[in-house]
């Protein structure tokens, strides 16, 4: 695989390439992989640190990131990485860079994140732990869970 350049950026510095390349590689995910039509672009992009993969300068993994809000917690969501780069470590390596930003920039504040259920395991290999009851985000199993 070719290497693999990060980057993390508030929505303010990202470029509008950046953001379009983010948007598209989240709708491929969520919306036509999954097959779960919804509103990926909910407003709350604004607000958020973006997490980019690139290889090529193509974004091939990306996650945003919460600042802590009223309750202290950062939150980490809309994490994926495009098909081609799946079993390559790529996700692992996306959630790793996530949480070394969250845990650098605000070191005592818990990290919630909302699994979908088949990756608790994957998710628990970082140190989350359930939090809550399974229930279903638009027709998908999910659970929450926490690194504190």
């Amino acid at each position: 695989m070719n290497t693999i350049h990060w980057d993390i950026k508030h929505f303010n510095d990202l470029t509008k390439l950046e953001f379009h390349d983010i948007i598209q590689l989240r709708e491929k995910v969520f919306v036509v992989e999954q097959d779960c039509p919804y509103l990926d672009v909910d407003g709350q992009d604004v607000h958020t640190y973006h997490v980019i993969g690139s290889i090529n300068k193509r974004v091939v993994a990306t996650a945003r990131i919460f600042a802590p809000h009223e309750a202290g917690t950062v939150i980490i969501g809309r994490i994926c990485n495009d098909e081609s780069t799946r079993g390559s470590g790529m996700g692992k390596a996306l959630v790793q860079h996530a949480l070394d930003y969250c845990q650098r920039q605000w070191p005592s504040a818990p990290i919630k994140i909302s699994a979908q259920c088949y990756l608790i395991r994957f998710y628990n290999s970082f140190g989350f732990e359930i939090e809550g009851e399974e229930y279903l985000e638009d027709g998908i199993p999910h659970i929450g869970m926490i690194i504190r």
